[in-house]
């Protein structure tokens, strides 16, 4: 029988951050104890959910496309410990108390947007699909920040996702079959019309491209975790500072409008059709869904191309085409899918002052594009070893001190962890 995942510190994290990861897993127990009761600890269990980091496929999943992503050192973390009563309990830093009971699975339409709709939705998914659930209480502690499209919400349903799994069904459910409960959560419960791909990258983890053709059971490959620190780059994540919080409607959008083109021809998703369908019947579409909705399709195509064009890069050690493509993906996403800024908040444009920012500084070396979402949140930068310092000065002069994460892949996506 296969055994639940238990992995050590040494095991996630690179060996320069073992101890301070170490000393963080040691002040939440304590903020566990401190919040809860110094009566409480006895039977703790450690967690920890990675956050993840999109290289391209930018808004391709949702019509059965392709992406290369990969989970990242930044984690959330959870000291939990089961409880009797049949009650989830989740204390977060830096947030208030969330607690759903378990008595009531429906969803709940004041709850959206919130902690408690993604816990009370996971646990519906559980019990939708013959696990079991039950009590705990835990106290979390996440470096995947809020609105950075390293997917924080993803990593906190999934985090809730792992937890379940381990203490009342032996650790033993999928990380894709959590993945996908964790999807339904978010999609149905908090109101995000969101695809896959968070969920997936944060749950299995590692280097992975992942094609949705099958959208109900997509195929996940692996690639070499230091496909770019070997070609001597660095991979970087500007935080803009900007916020998701009322944009879910702009999400929306993109997925609508691409269906919108697909259902004309009497199809689903994009993916069922190909972009010479597009082009043959270009003026029909513009007239009937907008143009928009057509340059937003036309993105799809090319995108998902370019993801096979990456791998084979990488699997060529083709690092110049590398980058070409990766900037290739930041243009499109700019001028065909649009989701730099929102229509109605032109005065606000930090993406596309940080993709400027970022383009100077690396001054036709290493590449960038939108991370994530869009139309707020972060950049994603490939950034020459020599150039990292200089780079960092040049984009935290703008967005603040800290704001330019350097991130490393971590091979893993959710676990329980277990210290010495």
């Amino acid at each position: 029988m296969k055994q639940p995942l238990i992995l050590k510190p040494e095991e996630l994290y690179p060996a320069m951050e073992i101890e301070s990861k170490r000393g963080r897993f040691e002040t939440a127990i304590a903020e566990y104890k401190k919040h809860f009761g110094e009566d409480t600890g006895k039977n703790i269990r450690l967690f920890s959910v990675p956050g993840r980091t999109e290289v391209s496929g930018n808004h391709t999943d949702h019509n059965c496309g392709k992406v290369l992503a990969a989970s990242i050192s930044l984690d959330i973390i959870a000291v939990v410990e089961p409880i009797e009563a049949n009650k989830i309990v989740v204390k977060s830093k830096g947030f208030d108390e969330n607690g759903v009971w378990l008595d009531n699975l429906d969803a709940v339409p004041e709850e959206k947007g919130t902690s408690e709709a993604l816990i009370r939705g996971v646990a519906a998914g559980f019990n939708k699909a013959g696990y079991k659930i039950g009590g705990f209480k835990a106290y979390t502690t996440s470096e995947v920040l809020p609105g950075s499209g390293m997917s924080s919400s993803a990593a906190f349903e999934v985090m809730v996702g792992t937890i379940l799994s381990s203490l009342y069904n032996n650790g033993m459910i999928d990380p894709q079959r959590i993945a996908k409960i964790s999807q339904r959560a978010e999609n149905e419960y908090f109101g995000k019309p969101c695809g896959l791909l968070d969920q997936i990258a944060c749950a299995v983890g590692g280097f992975i491209v992942i094609d949705f053709k099958d959208a109900g059971s997509p195929i996940i490959g692996r690639v070499a975790s230091d496909a770019w620190g070997s070609f001597g780059h660095d991979l970087c994540i500007i935080n803009t500072g900007g916020s998701h919080a009322g944009m879910n409607d702009e999400y929306a959008a993109i997925p609508h409008e691409m269906r919108d083109i697909a259902s004309y021809f009497g199809v689903g998703c994009l993916r069922q059709i190909a972009r010479k369908d597009i082009e043959l019947n270009t003026n029909i579409l513009r007239k009937e869904f907008g143009d928009r909705a057509v340059l937003r399709a036309l993105h799809f195509f090319e995108e998902n191309n370019r993801v096979d064009k990456l791998i084979h890069a990488l699997e060529n050690r083709d690092f110049e085409n590398f980058l070409r493509y990766i900037n290739d993906s930041g243009g499109s996403s700019f001028k065909y899918l649009q989701n730099i800024y929102t229509s109605g908040e032109v005065k606000h444009q930090s993406l596309a002052v940080a993709l400027n920012a970022a383009e100077y500084a690396l001054g036709g070396k290493g590449a960038c594009r939108v991370h994530g979402g869009g139309f707020a949140g972060t950049v994603q930068a490939f950034v020459p070893h020599e150039m990292l310092k200089v780079f960092k000065f040049n984009l935290e002069r703008i967005f603040g001190v800290g704001s330019c994460y350097v991130l490393s892949v971590r091979g893993h996506g959710c676990t329980e962890v277990e210290l010495d």
